[in-house]
């Protein structure tokens, strides 16, 4: 028997659990499918000290509606922390509050629907609604919705490059499962981190605030030129707005290309005070001319891992200098990012989805796959990077998207759709609208310039 609703939302990660809270006090009906047993978020990097990268304000709803239930203001109040928070004065709070806050919200609204893996999205021309079929991973139980609209959020993989798979998942594993992996961590004689991400970065100063316990030796290797801050300064970080995002869109597929790979430091790296965290633990490790017993290279690329009698080798590369190494290591920590696979499901329809000319998904500037002969509309959160730019996975950014999709899904403009929050201009002729004192040359102009 088919279920029926004015929306299916697949995956329910923050950007769709956010979207649902902006829906729940409106007349759509909808259904948030998900294939886990209940609300999960990055359980593995919840680590003791560290924090959101964003502030309380990116929680799900505030940005685009502050008077809702499901802000982070009135999970405390609920919770009966507000005044605890006040005095705890921060702007970026701790990362394992901040999935308590995801669990509270999942719980409490009555669109989330877990136990529920999508199987397939399909589109039936003569009732103009979506078809999406799923199953229970838990009994194999086979369900079927229809829908008018359906939004597409699941998220990222953690990814193992080839030379590092087919080792006991104890020993070789992604940062993704590091807290399932601790006890093992503390039992070894040593011990690598790879990569040099925010994540590798905490799992390091994890483990080297754990070291005089464990006594193990610790080294931290990436391919990278340098154990980089990631941009966090207030002009720097206009690039994560609406504004941006618009502009990004009205660039050229070719352009975007372009532009994207050079701006990994805005949503990549280390932030301040991590690094400064290690710098000074090792800085009170080295007192008295000890050694802290600690390893750290950039410019090394791992390039595959093979197990040893006690333990494992890592075939190292030194990039700069084309210089090769092994390192040997009993444990081998993966902060190697996370890939984004094009799940199955939308195979019934990935014949008639508009691609890019390298087979990406053409997203239009609100968020939909254009889809041959369907008019029905299918939108995607956080798959839109090389179409939307660096702040496509910003949490921040979630509440300017789900307005835009909200409004859309409504047919009104329930949530404001910010445009003009920033001072810095990102085009030209926005530019040249603030400024009396510049005028775009005429073509003439231009040619008379380059002769």
């Amino acid at each position: 028997m088919r279920e029926s609703f004015d929306l299916i939302g697949v995956g329910l990660g923050p950007f769709n659990l956010g979207l649902a809270a902006l829906l729940e006090p409106t007349e759509l009906d909808g259904l948030f499918l998900d294939e886990s047993d209940s609300f999960h978020w990055h359980e593995g990097m919840l680590i003791e000290g560290t924090t959101l990268e964003v502030p309380f304000l990116a929680d799900l709803v505030t940005l685009a509606d502050p008077t809702n239930p499901y802000s982070y203001c009135n999970y405390l109040r609920e919770h009966d922390r507000i005044y605890e928070f006040y005095f705890y004065e921060t702007f970026q709070i701790p990362r394992r509050e901040y999935d308590d806050y995801l669990r509270w919200t999942a719980t409490s609204l009555d669109s989330p629907q877990f136990d529920r893996r999508v199987m397939a999205i399909d589109y039936e021309p003569a009732h103009e609604q979506f078809v999406v079929t799923a199953v229970s991973p838990s009994t194999g139980d086979r369900y079927e919705y229809v829908a008018d609209d359906v939004v597409v959020g699941v998220g990222t993989t953690p990814q193992l490059p080839d030379g590092f798979r087919g080792h006991p998942a104890s020993d070789v594993f992604h940062t993704a499962s590091y807290r399932s992996h601790i006890g093992r961590c503390v039992e070894a004689d040593s011990i690598t981190v790879v990569g040099s991400g925010q994540s590798a970065a905490e799992v390091f100063l994890d483990l080297l605030d754990r070291q005089p316990a464990g006594a193990y030796r610790l080294d931290w290797l990436t391919r990278s030129a340098g154990f980089f801050p990631m941009e966090y300064s207030k002009l720097g970080l206009q690039h994560f707005t609406p504004e941006y995002t618009q502009y990004v869109t009205s660039l050229s597929q070719e352009t975007r290309d372009e532009l994207i790979p050079e701006q990994d430091l805005l949503y990549k790296g280390i932030d301040v005070e991590t690094s400064a965290a290690i710098y000074e633990l090792l800085y009170e490790r080295s007192i008295g001319c000890r050694d802290p017993a600690i390893g750290l290279l950039a410019e090394t690329a791992v390039q595959s891992i093979d197990c040893v009698d006690d333990g494992y080798r890592l075939h190292c590369n030194r990039t700069l200098t084309d210089e090769s190494f092994v390192h040997e290591s009993d444990v081998v920590v993966c902060g190697t990012g996370y890939e984004r696979a094009r799940p199955a499901f939308y195979d019934p329809l990935v014949d008639r989805i508009a691609t890019d000319d390298q087979g990406r998904f053409a997203i239009t500037a609100d968020y939909r796959l254009p889809i041959e002969d369907v008019p029905g509309r299918l939108f995607v959160q956080n798959a839109e990077l090389h179409t939307h730019g660096v702040g496509t996975p910003d949490l921040g950014l979630g509440c300017y998207r789900n307005s835009r999709i909200a409004n859309q899904l409504l047919g009104r403009t329930e949530y404001p759709e910010d445009s003009d929050t920033v001072f810095q201009d990102f085009s030209l002729e926005a530019f040249l609208e603030r400024t009396p004192a510049s005028t775009r040359r005429t073509d003439d102009e231009q040619r008379h310039h380059h002769q």
